[in-house]
């Protein structure tokens, strides 16, 4: 009845001071609390008393004294002078009348000729009145009650409803029963006070009133209540009722219960009372009373009452309303929280050995000894809620009771029945074990059962039953007796429960296969014999099964049994095709080395492979495939140990935040051993394997991509094809004996005469060629180190292609060691003389070593292929090499440092953002440092001064004389090593570019020189991303990026006339016109000096924009010759020409041809930046007409 919520009802302190007639009590009480007792007080003080002793009348005094300051007195005095004989006479009639027309009848002998509704009418009616519209509502709704058989139903009616009458009609109805109580019995009464709204607070006020009928209403209302409360309407109506009738009589309320039990009524309203009774009391350690009162009403000998709670409890749960307001779900949180309450609040998990342990103390902490006769009757009454009952617990009642039932009780009597209770009910109920890690928690409470068995007997004097109950019930598991253990647990519990014989079978499993057998299994299982030979081939239960499900369950950790021996021993003598465990075998391992098996116990984990061991089956390998015959490991076993190698690195990285919040480091491999692992070459073997190897190659693909993108490179897969495919085998057939025959030596002899005899080199490498990627390994060392040799003055090109086709070849099989050996001789000769030798992880931190290289590499295109190739790799390193150091040091976010506002979230931000931000400096500078290398060398801009990089400047247009010999000049520039080198760059950038399009937009801020914009723009087919965001570029305040902005903007609308490049130059011919207008004189010549050629590119690209140019142009002009005009009168040839521009602009083109306009032009020249931006201004114009007429 949340209606009444906002209502003042009677305290218990004034219910008992009208109980007791204490009248110092009421004179305590406050105005609003007295108030509610006027009807009872006003009768009390004018009726004559049967009491005519001494104290009365004093108290009587008192009474009157204090209703006298009470203005409400006078209205129920003038209720109690009516005539309530003539009143009941009428009442009576009015009933009769009713029985003989039907409840339905409109007619009222008590009630006439109302003129409004019944709350006007009770507002403008005099006393006699009051009492007839009350007692006409109040007979209507009881005469109701009793036609509706039982059914609920709820009378709308305003007497009762409206708040401004509310203690009027109480007085009303308390005068009415009292001086009726023939016509109008209090039960009745009552019954029918649950049909209005704000019943329960009319039937506290009435039952105050007449405080002896207090017994007597409530049985009556739970005797006409329901079975079962929670279910309707008027069952939850009438339980916040009886509960408010408890509130106001707090002692009477477990008699209340009582009679509810009694009656089987009202099973909510049984447990709501126990709830209010339980908050009341004070805080023990002995059992509760909720407890207690469930308990007896499920473990009594009384079947009805424990059918009729079973249901009350099942239907609760059927209910979707479980919420907060249910009675049901009240009591399963105030159970769980005085479960929770008695919890040990500190567990240890740690086993400690037999001879260390005090015969006389405990060696474990748990549960403390005051608690355990309550945490007892709390598990059987939650045996008896979910066996009996039928309730199913949450997973917050699920998890607390498995840790409650695990919890470790001193050795006392009490302790010794609570462990017995808590093994039956795991028993009877091992759904409330459902993840592995609390199946672990209840299996090493099991073992500490067996360990403890003993002890416990010596120190609490009885015989450990639980002791005997262990070796009971793992017989009966081993001959499968289920039936036996479910009487067992029955027996012992104290309650028959039903338990399906299926629900024991994880038990089952648990006690043969862990409890009893695991100790021995796992140290029977190390000196197992591994399976030569592995391969799928071998069908059936193998050691590797055994091993592989001990080590799920954590056994060899536990029982700190070594078994990486093993393990090791097996991944070696495996073979093709792949035996299917072996991966799986490999993880679960890996986990049970990084992963503790428990928080409480971090260091129980397995041992890690060592390196040697590692790097004993890779042995060999590097010799190339024929050193082959001579290893001992077959190639499925190097897989499988690459494998674990690369599993593990990304297990451990993946797990270092965990890892570091309890306080383990596990060792990672070196960056030594991966150096010498030839993950590339094995890869490669893998590939013709990919059938018998079933999912290993795809699984290391994966770890290689994550781990290592360098090595993933879509160029290297493309070139592979190239060499493992057709090729191959045409080579093979056409290898001799000579290229056979060929050493190392030879090949550093040849390398050692190439100035002087280049066809013995020619030979050899020619020879090489032939040869597979693997049996190439044994050359890489003198092929790399003699790299220096090859940049000399004439080495023929066929060498150098030659050499660049043999170390791709090589890079197939082993890129990283070949990376390093290339970028260390390749170095410039100081540094080769100073000894100066880079690392792998010299480069993967500074990439940009590799372009440190001989200068002379700049201008050889096979090694500047094969540079370009390494910084490639290096980059992507980089970043591989940065994410890997940002998780390894991730136990700094855990620490969060002092002074830190930003919270604890701001570490890991910030080292992401620097991580990021170091990785564009380094990719920005790369492209920086290869567009630097693409400009032209004064040397060279000597030889071919007119010649340019990849294409004429489109800007340098000329006449058809001239023509013929200019691309003659231009086809010998295309044919250098600079347009190669360029070429290559180009490649390289367009790929950099597309991978990550924030790199060209950093680029272009930083800026470049001009002379690169028409290399860049024709030869990096990625550049039109730069319409994104040239206009954010133009609107930089630097002068120096809007200039560069227009520049780029100008090629780009040559090569790419779209329609968002036209809206571009539209913006940028707008930005130069406004800039025109606000620019000083020195940096509008510096602005509009290098930009108005562009606007020539403008209207090439797009003829629409010519208007607008010419118009600015010419605007241009205007502002300069009028700055002009106010120092000198000097310049009146170029304004008058400037008029003719404007006038006969079809004259221009032949005035641009005549050789005396561009005589008269050179005549006028001036330093006068003014003149000098006019004159450049009236060229733009002359070209953009010449280019329109040719155009035509």
């Amino acid at each position: 009845m949340a209606e009444c919520s906002s209502l003042q009802f009677v305290s218990p302190y004034a219910f008992e001071a009208m109980q007791k007639v204490d009248v110092v009590r009421l004179a305590a009480l406050s105005d609003p609390e007295l108030r509610l007792l006027l009807p009872c007080l006003v009768r009390m003080a004018l009726c004559a008393p049967a009491d005519q002793s001494q104290s009365w009348a004093q108290d009587k005094k008192l009474i009157l004294r204090l209703l006298s300051g009470v203005e409400a007195v006078n209205s129920i005095v003038a209720l109690l002078s009516v005539d309530f004989h003539a009143l009941e006479q009428d009442a009576n009639k009015e009933q009769q009348l009713r029985l003989k027309l039907g409840g339905g009848s409109g007619e009222s002998i008590l009630v006439s000729q109302l003129q409004h509704g019944l709350t006007l009418e009770f507002e403008h009616s005099d006393s006699p009145r009051r009492l007839r519209l009350v007692l006409s509502e109040l007979l209507a709704i009881m005469n109701k009650v009793s036609e509706s058989n039982g059914e609920f139903f709820l009378k709308s009616s305003e007497l009762f409803e409206s708040p401004v009458y509310l203690e009027e009609a109480a007085d009303v109805l308390c005068i009415l029963q009292a001086e009726l109580p023939s016509l109008l019995p209090i039960v009745d009464v009552a019954e029918a006070l649950l049909h209005v709204k704000n019943g329960a607070w009319f039937l506290c006020l009435l039952v105050a009133n007449v405080p002896d009928s207090f017994n007597e209403v409530c049985r009556g209302l739970i005797k006409n209540g329901e079975r079962q409360d929670e279910e309707s309407i008027g069952g939850r109506r009438r339980t916040e009722a009886l509960r408010h009738l408890c509130k106001m009589n707090p002692s009477q309320a477990l008699r209340v219960r009582g009679m509810v039990v009694e009656e089987c009524h009202l099973p909510g309203l049984g447990v709501a009372l126990t709830l209010d009774h339980t908050k009341n009391e004070s805080s023990e350690d002995g059992v509760s009373d909720l407890v207690c009162f469930v308990s007896g009403l499920l473990l009594g000998t009384n079947a009805k009452v424990r059918t009729w709670f079973g249901t009350f409890i099942r239907n609760g749960q059927q209910r979707k309303r479980e919420n907060i307001s249910s009675v049901l779900w009240q009591m399963r949180r105030q159970l769980l929280l005085e479960l929770m309450g008695i919890l040990p609040t500190v567990r240890s998990t740690h086993i400690v050995e037999e001879a260390d342990a005090d015969p006389h103390v405990s060696v474990y902490s748990g549960l403390k000894e005051e608690h355990v006769v309550k945490a007892s009757a709390l598990l059987r009454l939650y045996c008896a809620l979910m066996g009996i009952a039928g309730l199913k617990p949450t997973d917050e009642e699920a998890e607390q009771l498995l840790q409650l039932m695990t919890s470790r009780p001193p050795a006392t009597p009490a302790g010794v029945r609570f462990v017995s209770l808590s093994f039956c009910m795991l028993l009877a109920f091992s759904t409330l074990v459902s993840t592995p890690e609390q199946e672990q928690l209840m299996v090493m409470w099991l073992s500490w059962m067996i360990k403890e068995e003993a002890y416990f007997e010596s120190i609490s004097g009885v015989s450990a039953s639980f002791g005997e109950m262990l070796l009971l019930v793992a017989m009966y598991f081993h001959s499968n007796q289920l039936s036996a253990i479910i009487d067992l647990v029955c027996s012992t519990l104290g309650m028959k429960i039903v338990i399906k014989p299926s629900s024991l079978s994880r038990m089952k499993t648990i006690f043969t296969q862990e409890i009893f057998t695991e100790q021995v299994v796992t140290a029977h299982a190390v000196r197992v014999p591994v399976t030569g030979n592995l391969s799928a081939n071998i069908t059936g239960f193998l050691p590797i099964h055994c091993i592989y499900q001990l080590l799920r369950s954590r056994s060899f950790t536990k029982h700190k049994v070594s078994i990486k021996d093993w393990i090791y021993r097996q991944l070696c003598e495996t073979t093709t095709p792949l035996h299917p465990q072996l991966l799986p075998l490999i993880d679960v391992y890996i986990n049970s080395v990084l992963t503790p098996a428990s928080k409480s116990n971090p260091e129980a984990t397995n041992q890690p492979v060592t390196e040697q061991e590692i790097l004993n089956v890779f042995q060999g390998l590097a010799g190339g495939e024929n050193a082959r015959v001579n290893q001992h490991y077959s190639i499925t076993a190097q897989l499988l140990v690459l494998y674990y190698v690369l599993s593990y690195e990304e297990a451990l990285l993946a797990n270092t935040k965990t890892l570091a919040a309890m306080q383990r480091k596990p060792k990672s491999y070196s960056s030594a051993l991966m150096d010498q692992i030839p993950i590339k070459y094995l890869i490669r073997q893998a590939q013709g394997l990919q059938q018998e190897l079933g999912g290993l190659h795809s699984a290391l693909l994966r770890l290689l991509a994550t781990n290592y993108p360098h090595l993933c490179i879509v160029d290297d897969w493309i070139c592979e094809e190239q060499i493992t495919g057709t090729d191959a085998l045409l080579r093979r057939m056409l290898l001799t004996n000579m290229a056979k025959n060929h050493s190392p030596k030879q090949l550093q002899d040849a390398f050692s005469v190439l100035s002087g005899n280049h066809t013995q080199l020619m030979q050899i490498l020619e020879h090489l060629t032939l040869l597979s990627a693997g049996e190439l390994i044994p050359y890489a060392e003198v092929l790399t180190s003699n790299m220096n040799q090859l940049l000399n003055a004439g080495v023929p090109r066929r060498v150098l292609q030659t050499v660049n086709k043999l170390w791709m070849v090589l890079n197939t099989v082993m890129p990283r060691r070949l990376w390093v050996m290339t970028v260390n001789a390749l170095q410039p000769s100081v540094k080769i003389i100073r000894q100066q030798k880079y690392t792998q992880n010299d480069l993967m931190i500074d990439p940009l070593i590799v372009l440190r290289c001989d200068q002379r590499v700049h201008r050889c295109p096979p090694l500047m292929d094969i540079t370009l190739h390494m910084l490639n790799g290096y980059l992507l390193a980089s970043k591989a090499y940065l994410n890997s150091h940002l998780k390894e040091t991730a136990e700094q976010d855990i620490r969060p440092p002092q002074n830190n506002t930003m919270g604890l979230e701001a570490p890991e931000v910030t080292r992401e953002e620097l991580k990021n931000a170091l990785l564009a400096a380094q990719d920005s500078a790369a492209v920086q440092i290869l567009l630097e290398i693409c400009l032209p060398t004064d040397e060279e801009k000597g030889h071919s001064s007119n010649s340019h990089s990849l294409l004429k400047n489109i800007q340098s247009a000329a006449g058809p004389g001239p023509q013929i010999q200019e691309l003659e000049e231009e086809e010998d520039s295309l044919l250098c090593n600079l347009r190669e080198v360029q070429c290559l760059i180009c490649c390289l950038l367009h790929q950099m570019y597309i991978a990550d399009p924030n790199i060209v937009k950093l680029v272009h801020f930083q800026g470049y020189p001009c002379e690169l914009l028409a290399l860049t723009v024709a030869g990096i087919p990625s550049m039109h991303i730069c319409l994104d965001f040239i206009p954010e570029l133009i609107a930089q305040p630097e002068l120096e990026k809007q200039i560069f902005a227009i520049q780029l903007l100008s090629y780009l609308c040559i090569q790419y006339a779209l329609p968002k490049s036209l809206s571009v130059a539209r913006l940028a011919i707008n930005v130069m016109g406004t800039l025109l207008t606000v620019l000083t004189q020195s940096k509008r010549f510096a602005f509009f000096m290098p930009t108005l050629p562009c606007l020539v590119s403008f209207c090439q690209a797009f003829p629409p924009l010519y208007e607008d140019i010419m118009s600015l142009l010419i605007q241009i002009g205007q502002v300069c010759a009028s700055d002009v005009a106010t120092q000198t009168r000097d310049f009146d040839p170029i304004i008058t020409r400037l008029q003719q521009l404007k006038e006969k602009p079809n004259e221009v083109s032949r005035l641009g041809k005549d050789p005396s306009y561009k005589s008269g032009a050179k005549d006028i020249t001036s330093l006068d930046p003014d003149v000098q931006l006019c004159q450049c201004m009236e060229n733009t114009i002359i070209e953009i007409i010449n280019m329109s007429v040719s155009g035509v």
